[in-house]
């Protein structure tokens, strides 16, 4: 198993001033994460021949079909950036991706939100929104991977939401490498908590998966829990979920708690629900009792520490925490 998570990045983010203009995307979260990940950069504008600087491109929609071109001359591009992303894309597929990062409303990388218009120059935009066409080949190839552009990631929750999934994949790599099924119940057990956060009964799922009751062969077990895995975590978890998982790790001290201590949780779930603290606050008192009452069974739960804390910083986020 890789030691750090595969990211595929737009190039411009980051990485080189490669857009259309010569300038790059400033990203701390980006900046930040080139510690902990292995980058795939990659700029497809160039990779298929474009110049830097260069016109600007854009998709149009004319009789029903769409084609990237230049804004201004109008050459077409689309069947150099079809063909490039599908090569592209065959040549990566073994490699291992864990995450995706694509620049966001790109003609070429775009995963939403793209703007479409209805000719060249200066043409009106269509009132739809489509994805790029280097950024749909990559959702249609990777469906099962974590893909979010930039400008979403300046979110602080979609930012946690995005390394969970990342983490995840990584570690389950090692479930995958093994082929054992007792690797796959560590993996199932380390991680109850954090699949309860997301979605109790999906976590009762993968439960029933591991469990194998029509005997299975191992790889088809590991298959099956990897499809369902990836469900269980699609969605950002909610705090309806995240209350009730809290609940479940205060069962763990009920017995050890001094009535005050119970009363100040509680109150401190109170605030979390009406969104007024974030939920590293009670995580953290879960855990301080994790490591003051050594509970053996928790200190494993990723809940604590699904990917490393330092990546995320609530002070560098543009939108806040819901």
């Amino acid at each position: 198993m890789t030691e750090k998570p595969v990211v595929l990045i737009s190039r411009c983010i980051e990485h080189d001033n490669c857009r259309y203009d010569g300038s790059r995307i400033s990203s701390p979260f980006i900046d930040k994460l080139k510690n902990h990940v292995e980058f795939i950069d990659i700029c497809p504008e160039v990779e298929i021949g474009l110049s830097i600087p260069r016109e600007a491109i854009r998709i149009i929609r004319k009789g029903g079909g769409e084609r990237l071109v230049y804004s201004m001359s109008g050459t077409d591009i689309t069947d150099s950036m079809k063909d490039f992303s599908k090569d592209f894309i065959e040549g990566i597929k073994e490699k291992g991706i864990h995450g995706i990062v694509m620049k966001s409303r790109s003609p070429s990388c775009g995963i939403k939100d793209v703007k479409i218009y209805s000719d060249l120059g200066k043409a009106n935009t269509i009132p739809e929104k489509t994805d790029g066409f280097f950024g749909r080949a990559v959702k249609e190839n990777f469906p099962c991977i974590p893909t979010e552009d930039e400008g979403r990631l300046t979110n602080y929750n979609i930012r946690e939401h995005f390394l969970t999934r990342l983490y995840a994949n990584l570690y389950f790599d090692e479930v995958i490498e093994s082929n054992k099924m007792s690797v796959l119940v560590d993996f199932h057990s380390r991680n109850k908590y954090l699949l309860m956060a997301y979605h109790q009964m999906n976590q009762k799922k993968l439960g029933r998966i591991v469990a194998n009751h029509d005997n299975l062969d191992v790889d088809e077990v590991i298959w099956e829990y990897g499809v369902m895995l990836n469900e269980a975590l699609k969605k950002p978890f909610r705090r309806g979920t995240n209350i009730n998982m809290l609940m479940h790790l205060l069962g763990y001290f009920k017995k050890d708690l001094s009535k005050e201590e119970k009363a100040y949780f509680l109150d401190i779930l109170q605030q979390y629900s009406m969104k007024k603290i974030p939920f590293s606050l009670p995580i953290a008192v879960i855990r301080s009792w994790v490591v003051r009452f050594d509970e053996p069974y928790l200190k494993r739960q990723t809940i604590f520490n699904p990917y490393p804390l330092d990546i995320l910083d609530v002070a560098d986020s543009g939108k806040g925490i819901d």
